[in-house]
């Protein structure tokens, strides 16, 4: 092949084939710019133009799957990159009863993320583009104010329903909430196709943790669901994230995906040695960019490549880079992969 488009590399990489190069890509939240579509897509496609990025992961605010069924929050007071809880929909067991599918794009904080969506593309028409998709039981989680991470809280969530006292009481009702969730979900993503996105990166969020669920709960309460969701996104590339410590991304090589995206640097996760089936996609500690240490994050994306060099590989950070990070470390980040690199070259000397 010839001159390789950045829709040419996206696509092979994650169909497990190597292009000419790697792609690199950075993403973070705009907490400020992400309370209606076209701020959002302004400040993705701003920041996508600046830096360069090969392809995209949009970072819609965390919040708006749980706000499709009605938890709400203070949006001028926020704790990293959650604004703080004022209602959680799911405030004793027997309300898990009334989390029901919905449509889409007759849904508030879906269609405006359609939206923005939509805005992204026509300002990046040429850029692989996908966008955060948290599981259903990640969202259900939110519902009831719990965290999706071991030993966390949510901001501003006071009693939590316990997952322990959903399951004991309610466990039938736990399964219709999963599954009018992952119905949502899955029609979500088939109309962020239709809007021309080409993939989605799928969180399970620290879910796969065992201070979460353990093996035997995740099968049920997790992947069952997960598979309504990605089988309708079938139609592009699907990036699976599992998040934090212990998370365990071998669990999904029989998942329906094409990459897999983890925490090489957290306790008790493999390194980039790791045996997985999918593409793997990461290779940077996201913690470097809170450190503002270009330095360290070149000499890390720099040994990432090198021991990737045999396999198809998207260089990123292990996770969202936190918002206090400054350009000249993204920059870093960028310029990991000179012009000039190829696979068959490696670095110039």
């Amino acid at each position: 092949m010839g001159e390789w488009s950045r829709q040419e590399r996206f696509a092979a990489l994650l169909s497990g084939e190597r292009a000419d190069r790697p792609i690199v890509s950075g993403w973070r939240h705009f907490i400020d710019r992400e309370g209606n579509a076209s701020d959002l897509a302004d400040s993705t496609i701003a920041y996508t133009k600046q830096f360069d990025w090969d392809w995209v992961k949009i970072n819609p605010r965390a919040t708006y799957y749980a706000e499709t069924w009605g938890n709400t929050y203070d949006f001028a007071d926020y704790r990293t990159v959650f604004p703080k809880q004022t209602r959680a929909v799911i405030s004793k067991p027997e309300d898990v009863w009334n989390i029901q599918a919905q449509q889409a794009a007759a849904a508030a904080p879906l269609a405006e993320q359609l939206e923005a969506v939509s805005l992204i593309r026509q300002g990046l028409p040429d850029t692989p583009l996908t966008q955060t998709i948290f599981s259903p039981l990640t969202v259900l989680l939110f519902l009831a104010g719990q965290s999706a991470y071991a030993g966390d809280t949510v901001y501003g969530s006071r009693e939590p329903v316990t997952v322990a006292s959903l399951l004991e009481e309610q466990r039938a009702g736990v399964h219709q909430a999963l599954k009018a969730i992952a119905l949502t979900l899955a029609d979500y993503v088939q109309e962020l196709g239709k809007r021309g996105l080409d993939g989605i990166f799928y969180a399970v969020t620290g879910t796969a943790h065992p201070g979460m669920f353990d093996e035997s709960a995740f099968n049920e309460l997790s992947r069952p669901y997960d598979e309504i969701v990605l089988e309708a996104a079938g139609y592009g590339k699907r990036i699976l994230h599992t998040c934090g410590a212990y998370s365990q991304p071998e669990r999904f090589n029989n998942y329906p995906i094409e990459g897999i995206s983890w925490d090489t640097a957290a306790p008790g996760n493999p390194g980039l040695h790791a045996e997985l089936k999918p593409t793997k996609v990461g290779g940077v500690d996201h913690a470097l960019f809170a450190a503002h240490d270009p330095r360290r994050i070149r000499a890390q994306a720099e040994f990432a490549l090198r021991l990737m060099a045999d396999e198809p590989f998207l260089l990123a950070p292990n996770c969202a880079i936190p918002v206090t990070v400054e350009d000249r470390s993204l920059q870093a980040l960028r310029d990991s992969i000179p012009q000039e690199y190829t696979y068959e070259k490696g670095f110039k000397e």
